[in-house]
Parts: structure tokens; sequence; C-alpha cells
């Protein structure tokens, strides 16, 4: 339903029309660039000097309209079977699990670390009396439920790394303002332009990480990776937490500076502070990118069933999103509580 616009003169209703049609337009553009794309993208793999195969095409298009009309069966969806194993786990959550699945567990039909941990799914196995053929779920179906479930804690502790992350274009973007940023007499450097020292860091530490780090750990760890992708992870997270420290380091110094001068809540003015105070905390976080991003999404990719290797993408890319929402969230209580 859209906003009332009885005034005309009311700034907050026209805004909610530019919010309302703004994504039905970015939608349409998208479709416009995806949708011609992918059609002559199925057409040209057709070749025109081939007699059969330039018959074939004519027909494409008859078929790419057929198959966009017509409804698919949800049956080999890889949520579909998911949602069926909490479902039927929850419908037999009274009910016990009887020697076969146990006798299954013990020769190796399930796998033992699944039935330990998630033992709670198994239950999806059972068939409650009346039930058709085909409303059992299959032991595979249930290592894939629990092998997504098993990734929820790693993506909620990981989301402290997005909140660090948020600050890498916000707080110190924020710092970068308020400090001297004169390159040399008549020229600043933008606030902005020095996440490329996060940048730059990946590009320096990255090369170092597979030529160095990686033999070495290889060393004392025999794997050919080095470590695993959980600590790589872990090491990125401390690295992360080492940044933060150097920041609020830097922004003591900072509000010191400020005092100093009498120049504290005036945040137009420029601090007599170099801005180069602020290269330690973004290159730390471009070497503790090396670490944690690449780990999580090799992470993400890994352990998620084939079907649902895209949203294991989709999970890793969501830490981002909501650690901005939990960094503004935390920002918002802290202003609240110290006034």
């Amino acid at each position: 339903m859209l906003p009332s616009l009885s005034s005309s003169e009311s700034f907050y209703p026209q805004m909610q029309v530019v919010f309302f049609l703004f994504p039905l337009y970015l939608v349409a553009i998208g479709l416009g660039g995806h949708k011609p794309c992918v059609q002559a993208f199925g057409a040209d793999q057709f070749d025109a000097e081939h007699p059969d195969e330039c018959k074939a095409r004519s027909s494409f298009f008859n078929w790419w309209t057929y198959r966009h009309t017509i409804i698919q069966s949800d049956k080999r969806s890889p949520f579909v079977r998911i949602g069926r194993v909490f479902v039927a786990a929850i419908r037999n959550r009274r009910a016990t699990l009887p020697a076969v699945v146990l006798d299954q567990e013990t020769h190796g039909t399930l796998h033992h670390q699944s039935f330990q941990q998630l033992n709670f799914l198994n239950k999806a196995l059972l068939a409650p009396n009346g039930s058709k053929e085909g409303e059992t779920c299959s032991i595979s179906e249930v290592e894939e439920a629990q092998a997504v479930l098993r990734l929820v804690p790693i993506w909620v502790t990981t989301l402290a790394y997005g909140i660090v992350f948020a600050q890498l274009s916000t707080f110190y973007t924020k710092q970068g303002a308020t400090l001297n940023r004169k390159l040399f007499p008549g020229v600043d450097i933008p606030a902005a332009t020095l996440q490329s020292f996060a940048t730059l860091g990946i590009v320096v530490f990255s090369p170092i990480y597979d030529q160095i780090f990686v033999p070495l750990a290889r060393v004392f760890t025999k794997k050919p990776s080095g470590i695993t992708m959980l600590q790589r992870i872990g090491i990125g997270i401390f690295l992360s937490i080492i940044e933060t420290v150097v920041a609020a380091l830097v922004e003591m110094k900072r509000l010191r500076t400020a005092k100093e001068y009498g120049l504290v809540d005036m945040p137009d003015v420029t601090i007599p502070m170099s801005v180069w105070w602020l290269i330690p905390q973004y290159t730390l976080e471009g070497v503790s990118d090396v670490f944690t991003m690449v780990g999580l999404q090799e992470f993400f990719y890994d352990q998620v069933p084939t079907e649902l290797r895209s949203m294991g993408i989709a999970l890793y890319l969501c830490i981002f999103g909501v650690g901005s929402f939990l960094s503004s969230f935390l920002i918002s209580v802290i202003e609240e509580a110290t006034g």
C-alpha cells in the first residue's frame, strides 16, 4: 500500500515513495541485464554453420519460454529436503530410536560423528504408523541437515569479525576525517582512500601466506594446507582483536590531542595529529582478511552439501551484512548508555 500524499509539502511521504520505487527499478535494471544475456548465451551454443544445430536453434526460444511457464517439482530441492528433516524430527520428537538405527550407526551406515552430535535429527528416519512411502527421510537427507546445522555456531561466532570489518568504512574513516591529512602543501588525502592500505596489506601478505607461512606450517602439522580452515579463521579473528586494540590506542591518542588543543566535539576542525597513525590498524585489517575472509569462503563452500554450495557462499556474505547491522546497533547502545 502506497503512503498517502495528501500533503504535497511533506518531505517524508515523498521519501517513502522514493524508497518504495527504487528497489522496483533496481530489479528491472537487473533483469534487463540478466535475461537478454542468458538467452543470447544459450542461443550462441548452437553452431550456425551446422545444419542440425541451426535447425535446433530455431526451436530454442520456444523451449526457453516453455520451461519458464511449467510448474517444476520441488522434490529434488535441497531446501525442501532439509526442511522435511526438521519437520519429521519435530514430529517424532517423543519417539525413541529403534535398535535398527543404532545398528546402522554401529556398522558405519550413519556417520558416527553426525549421529553423536545432532542425534535429535536422526528421529527424522522414523516412519510413524500410517505414513506413506516417500514421506520418511533418507539417511543422506538427515546428514545434509546435520551438515548445515553444524555451520550455525561458526556463523554466529564470526559475526564478531563482521562487526570489526564494518569499522573499516565507518569508524576508521571518521577517525581519518578529523586528522591532519596533508600529504604536501595544498594536497590533502581523502579519508576514504586510507582503505587502500587494507588492500595493500592483502596484496603484500597473500603471497607471503602462500609461499612462506603455509610451507613452514606444513613442516609442523604435516597437513597439505599447513593449517586447517578453522585454524586459519581463528588466527584472522585474533589479528582482528589486535587491530581493535591498536585502533583503541590510536583513538585515545586522538582524544587526548583534541583535549590538549580544546577541539573536543568539533568534528569539522582538523586535529593536529598525523593521519599516518591509522596505517597500522588498516594494515592489520588487510592481514586479518587474508586469514579470515579466505578461510570463511573455503569453509562455507567445503562444509555444505554440493547442491547447497551457493547457499554456503551466501552464508559467508551474510556475516558482513549482519555484522554491519550489529555494528550500528552497538554504536547506538553505547551512545545511549554514555549520553
